[in-house]
């Protein structure tokens, strides 16, 4: 009777491992942009040009909802076109690249809102300090490359309160105001590669 029960759950757990697949980003082809404020009246942008993820889909279809993603950015490619400005978001009054090299993101859930749409909720760690981030998915659909490769292309947009994670650094106007804003808001362009 155990080997039985042995056999039965090798067999499930062999059908549920081939049903799920996993995709990983194509970083050639993806993009991470964020904008805050500057001087309350404008707004600077930059991106991050390294960074890798993955998602398993448990699903055998195009529906996404109940995938597991895991996210990391080297916080050290952060560009915004002005090597100072670089220089200092490396440091230790934002990012401390040296001691805190990547943020993460790592899912708890992910369920389908729309036709199209997704709210990815999940765990945000920057600078060691973790806390809940809730994001909004759009799945742009799943095609095959000229090489035979199954794509998926997903945006995926959220803000930030850069404080609450030790992005302390500022300096308040005298017209009231502050020169960076707390917030961030940012959008990741994300096409995957689904994995043979």
């Amino acid at each position: 009777m155990k080997t039985i029960l042995l056999t039965a759950f090798a067999a499930v757990t062999m059908l549920a491992t081939q049903a799920q697949s996993t995709w990983k980003v194509d970083a050639v082809h993806s993009n991470i942009r964020f904008e805050v404020s500057h001087l309350v009246v404008s707004e600077v942008e930059g991106s991050f040009k390294k960074f890798e993820g993955t998602c398993v889909n448990p699903n055998t279809t195009d529906d996404f909802s109940k995938s597991t993603i895991d996210f990391s950015i080297e916080v050290a490619s952060v560009n915004t076109d002005n090597e100072m400005r670089d220089t200092h978001l490396k440091g230790d009054d934002f990012f401390s690249a040296d001691k805190y090299p990547t943020m993460k993101f790592k899912s708890t859930s992910m369920t389908k809102t729309g036709d199209k749409t997704y709210k990815l909720v999940g765990n945000m760690t920057i600078r060691d300090v973790t806390k809940p981030m809730e994001l909004l998915v759009t799945y742009g659909g799943t095609m095959k490359d000229p090489y035979g490769n199954t794509k998926a292309g997903f945006k995926v947009q959220g803000t930030i309160n850069r404080i609450a994670y030790g992005l302390k650094w500022n300096q308040m106007l005298d017209g009231g105001g502050s020169i960076v804003g707390e917030d961030v808001s940012f959008r990741a362009n994300l096409e995957m590669t689904k994995q043979k």
